[in-house]
């Protein structure tokens, strides 16, 4: 008989948790992966969720649609062109690193669908996230309205000096495709490879800017483009940036197939769903980790 005296039951608030996560540890070699696997599906922190989408998209398209419309309210020559095209990859990158870990940093609604299709993230979210990332897109352009005012189509997307809008569309497609696939490569268990896919899509974004600005306006995003478009209603040639960067994201799934096969891993469910109640949890101010949780 062991003298070693009997574990006293979990007081409430300082070990249930403890005790909750414990089940599964180690199971399939990572530890508290059954746990962690239940947790995805925790309603418990989806408004922070939708919060980040909706700040995310927000501060995105305050830099994507605040550069030209500073220009045009302080005399057009202030930003240079190019700088005007690096911002929003920048801001992504900063989103990435500052709250990916809490919602995923979707910020685009082709982007959420691109990974519902490959599994990676539930159906059921896919309304919210889309209705929060246009909010946020139609908030920033309000502020920036409000702030500036209106000065013609400054701030929407619309395809360059005589280029059909048919071209713009397929333009938005191309880049949406490789925008898409940057992402959902990041994601996965062969490429994953953490913070660094920050850079990897802020860079994209970047380069795509400055080549595609010029002739489809580089949106790559129906939230970015109908949210401006909405507040300043002007709906012109508006079916381009919902169709292009639809179609690039379908073509991205695809891709997607061809060099990885199928979605639904671990790496990709964490990437696309944020880990928020995963890998964070709060606590009070100062308390240590939990043995095991990284």
């Amino acid at each position: 008989m062991s003298d070693r005296a009997p574990a006293s039951p979990p007081r409430a608030g300082d070990g249930r948790d403890e005790a909750r996560r414990a089940v599964g540890v180690r199971s399939l070699g990572h530890p508290n992966a059954l746990a962690w696997t239940f947790e995805f599906t925790d309603d418990r922190y989806e408004w922070r969720r939708l919060f980040s989408e909706l700040f995310g998209t927000f501060l995105l398209v305050l830099v994507a649609a605040g550069g030209p419309m500073v220009n045009a309210r302080l005399g057009g020559q202030v930003i240079a062109p190019a700088a005007m095209e690096v911002s929003p990859g920048l801001m992504v990158m900063a989103i990435i690193l500052f709250m990916g870990a809490v919602s995923g940093a979707h910020l685009n609604p082709v982007v959420t669908i691109a990974f519902t299709l490959r599994s990676d993230f539930p159906v059921r979210r896919v309304p919210l996230y889309l209705v929060a990332q246009l909010a946020g897109a139609v908030a920033a352009t309000a502020v920036l309205v409000g702030l500036l005012g209106r000065h013609g189509a400054a701030g929407l997307t619309l395809p360059g000096p005589g280029i059909p809008a048919a071209a713009a569309m397929l333009w938005e497609a191309i880049l949406s495709a490789g925008l898409v696939s940057v992402i959902l490569g990041t994601a996965s268990g062969a490429q994953q490879i953490g913070a660094m896919a920050a850079l990897g899509v802020g860079g994209y974004i970047a380069l795509a800017g400055l080549i595609g600005a010029p002739v489809s306006g580089a949106s790559m995003n129906p939230a970015r483009s109908l949210g401006p478009a909405l507040v300043l209603g002007d709906w012109k040639s508006w079916w381009v940036y919902l169709a292009g960067p639809l179609l690039g994201a379908l073509a991205a799934v695809g891709i997607a197939h061809i060099l990885r096969g199928r979605g639904g891993g671990w790496s990709g469910r964490r990437a696309a769903q944020g880990t928020l109640g995963i890998a964070w949890v709060p606590g009070s101010p100062g308390r240590p980790p939990e043995a095991g949780r990284t």
